[in-house]
């Protein structure tokens, strides 16, 4: 599958972000909307992934905390590379922005993914939203 990623903004892009997340944490993981909308995104880093037709198959935020969340892509997009892709564009600007190191909850069942990537857990699991979570950090030297 053919894609790019594009940073942006809330501003910029917003219903096509709003939409992403919607269809995978609200529809598919049943996350309460008061959680998924938790008032962080105009002030964060966001990527959105495109496929050749320019139609949004994914997405992911950078807050200047260097918390990395809201990874998602749409379920017949998976398993191509774009999740990872939007990871590296996440861990790239955050490189940019001289942070010391990038952090994230993972779903646990995404641990092996983020570890892949080079993250680390840290800490016991914890419940988010009514799913099992890990905290996982990458330092950036």
């Amino acid at each position: 599958m053919a894609f790019s990623i594009i940073e942006t903004t809330w501003d910029e892009h917003e219903p096509a972000l709003r939409l992403l997340r919607e269809t995978i944490f609200i529809g598919e993981q049943s996350v309460p909307e008061e959680l998924e909308w938790d008032g962080e995104d105009p002030g964060a880093c966001h990527f959105l992934a495109l496929d050749q037709q320019n139609q949004p198959v994914g997405c992911i935020r950078l807050q200047s905390s260097g918390q990395i969340s809201r990874l998602c892509v749409l379920s017949n997009n998976r398993n191509s590379g774009v999740g990872r892709a939007l990871l590296v564009a996440a861990e790239e600007a955050a490189r940019a922005r001289d942070m010391q190191e990038i952090f994230l909850n993972a779903q646990t069942h995404a641990t092996s993914f983020y570890e892949a990537a080079g993250f680390a857990s840290s800490g016991g699991i914890f419940m988010d939203a009514h799913i099992p979570h890990r905290q996982m950090i990458k330092l950036l030297k």
